[in-house]
């Protein structure tokens, strides 16, 4: 990063992000990002001190990998800057209600969740939807290397086979937005990692969640 470059604020920067965002009807409601967040914060996270797991197991569900997952907790705020800075800007009103105004979701009851994934060659998720207690969902790009160019997230339909329709646009500081619901499938094909696929997943999930250490 050029130090030299001035800071851009970061929740300005993300509330003009989701203005912009394009929405998509077809086969659920969800909405494309570009520029989704200031470049020092995305070059920031990508570059937090993590390497990615050694021994995942690919099964096609991220949780059964839940003791190597990394979360911007409390501690790791505390510990990295911009791991706070990033759970701020979410935790803004004027990021909350731009996403309210977007997506008809109601975030006034929830609680944020933030996590840092780090995708090899062998990872891949199969056709899900997202819990119930998850009220909203969305993912942000954080890597650019142009070999990665095809491992952005897979849209399916709602047939048994579960068609893939669509796949989001793996660049850096791309996303996507969808609140989760009962036709909202969505996962990652089985295909070649050709580098690190890193990423940040972004949640507001209800009072009730179960795993309260992974909250920010």
């Amino acid at each position: 990063m050029d130090q030299s470059a001035p800071m851009i604020p970061t929740a300005p920067h993300l509330h003009d992000a989701l203005a912009r965002a394009q929405h998509v009807a077809t086969p659920f409601d969800y909405w494309l990002l570009e520029d989704v967040l200031p470049t020092h914060i995305i070059d920031g996270i990508a570059g937090l001190p993590f390497d990615p797991p050694e021994t995942a197991i690919f099964n096609g569900q991220r949780e059964t990998n839940n003791s190597t997952r990394v979360y911007f907790t409390p501690e790791n705020q505390d510990k990295f800057s911009i791991c706070r800075e990033t759970a701020a800007a979410f935790w803004t009103d004027e990021v909350m209600q731009q996403i309210e105004k977007m997506t008809g979701a109601d975030l006034s009851k929830g609680r944020l969740r933030i996590e840092y994934c780090q995708d090899v060659d062998g990872f891949w998720l199969e056709p899900h939807l997202d819990i119930s207690v998850k009220l909203f969902t969305m993912l942000v790009y954080l890597s650019g290397e142009p070999e990665l160019f095809d491992v952005g997230t897979d849209i399916y339909d709602a047939s048994p086979e579960h068609n893939r329709l669509a796949t989001a646009s793996y660049e850096k500081n791309k996303g996507l937005i969808f609140i989760p619901g009962l036709n909202t499938w969505h996962g990652f094909s089985k295909r070649p990692i050709r580098g690190v696929r890193k990423s940040i997943i972004i949640n507001w999930v209800t009072q009730d969640w179960r795993d309260s250490w992974e909250l920010c």
